[in-house]
């Protein structure tokens, strides 16, 4: 019996389960897709190629954070409400214009949040601070020191410090430091293009008005297509093939020379009419890494990478497929993005409503429903893909678990 379990039957290829760990160590998309230069203001999600720098210190002036009076801290020192300290009011600074006010000693400038600090000052004294007893002379009933109110021309960010870092997904704040940084474009990984085919006799297009017995409309590559346009990726469905290697071999050429990465639900699992790993091991080298994951649902999935290129063959089913797909799938189109990191998926913490069984050395996939902090386990076939519909996400039981007992805390992952 060879290692994974199965009896050798002549004719069939029989797989050895590796861990999802050891699957993405063994595929290690090493490419990335080109570098494109895009307008920072539509680059959200998008992977910078390299590290953005400022230009000039932001925000390059010193200003006011509050409202109040520009003051030498010096005339504040030792004010209070029963001894104030009486300063002259000698002009107002206004936004968006270069102060012409110098504060001598004993003098104050009226001051807006955001303005531009006038020569001469060199802290900002709340206006909740201070008493206007008389005109043109304010009171300050409490002290302030050098710098109290006001950031440097340099506090947020110095010239040539590091705006957004290489190999992150830019997020809409990055957009908000690249825009008053003056940063117009950035160079960023092109959008990865994921071909996505089905494979099967069986399976029609998802407009098939009515079912012959034995037929099924092609739900998976429409679920792949999100999952890849969520990872960042450009989903290009390439239709269903038929049963045929030579069929399958022409299909998934083309999709090479077009696309950097391909994925194949349906074909990967072990049967007489199975073509897929006969077809991906004469595309090109390395080509077969992993024929088998230690995962439920999803075992019978089928990695390779050809002459660059990184192929992705799923189970039939659509739960595996798409369980699998988040698995492994996902974190290579984020890496073909140049992205090694993916952001963290949201998750929750909840208890078990009920124990779930595991076999220990295998990775478990459980879709749960959530209600009141309870985490409710929905077991079914892998073939019923109303289970992921009617989760609220899952939860992972590690491979050296034999099962989690009812009342756990685990943490469930949420789906968008």
């Amino acid at each position: 019996m060879p290692e994974g379990g199965s009896p050798t039957v002549p004719g069939r290829e029989f797989f050895t389960a590796v861990t999802v760990t050891d699957a993405l160590a063994r595929l290690r998309a090493v490419r990335r897709t080109t570098v494109e230069r895009i307008a920072s203001a539509e680059a959200l999600g998008r992977i910078p190629a390299a590290e953005v720098t400022a230009p000039h210190d932001l925000p390059g002036f010193a200003r006011s954070t509050v409202d109040g009076y520009a003051v030498r801290a010096a005339d504040t020192f030792g004010a209070s409400e029963g001894l104030p300290s009486y300063l002259d009011v000698t002009g107002e600074v206004r936004m968006g214009e270069v102060p012409d006010i110098e504060v001598a000693p004993g003098r104050a400038v009226t001051m807006p949040t955001g303005g531009a600090l006038p020569s001469g000052a060199d802290a900002v004294v709340m206006v909740e601070h201070t008493q206007s007893t008389m005109p043109g002379t304010i009171e300050v009933v409490r002290p302030v020191a050098a710098g109290d109110g006001i950031v440097r021309a340099d506090e947020d960010v110095a010239v040539g410090a590091v705006l957004v870092p290489a190999g992150r997904p830019l997020r809409p704040q990055d957009l908000g430091v690249l825009a008053t940084a003056g940063v117009t474009t950035v160079e960023a990984y092109a959008r990865p293009r994921v071909a996505i085919l089905s494979t099967g006799d069986e399976v029609v297009p998802p407009d098939t008005a009515v079912l012959a017995p034995g037929q099924v409309r092609d739900a998976t590559a429409s679920a792949l297509a999100g999952l890849v346009t969520s990872a960042g990726g450009v989903a290009e469905p390439r239709g269903i093939v038929p049963d045929d290697a030579a069929a399958l071999e022409a299909a998934m050429r083309s999709a090479m020379e077009a696309c950097d990465l391909v994925v194949v639900s349906a074909g990967s699992s072990v049967g007489a009419r199975d073509e897929t790993a006969g077809v991906i091991a004469g595309l090109g080298s390395p080509g077969i890494v992993v024929h088998g994951l230690s995962v439920k649902p999803g075992k019978p999935t089928l990695l390779a990478e050809c002459d660059g290129v990184p192929i992705v063959g799923l189970p039939g089913n659509p739960l595996s497929a798409l369980v699998v797909f988040r698995l492994i799938g996902v974190p290579l189109v984020w890496r073909l993005a140049g992205c090694d990191d993916p952001p963290p998926e949201p998750t929750t913490s909840a208890r078990l409503g009920r124990p779930i069984a595991s076999a220990g050395g295998r990775l478990d996939v459980v879709q749960v429903r959530l209600d009141g902090g309870v985490a409710e386990p929905l077991l079914g076939a892998s073939a019923l893909l109303s289970l992921l519909t009617s989760a609220d996400g899952y939860v992972v039981v590690p491979e050296p678990e034999t099962g989690l007992d009812a009342g756990t805390e685990v943490t469930v992952t949420l789906y968008r």
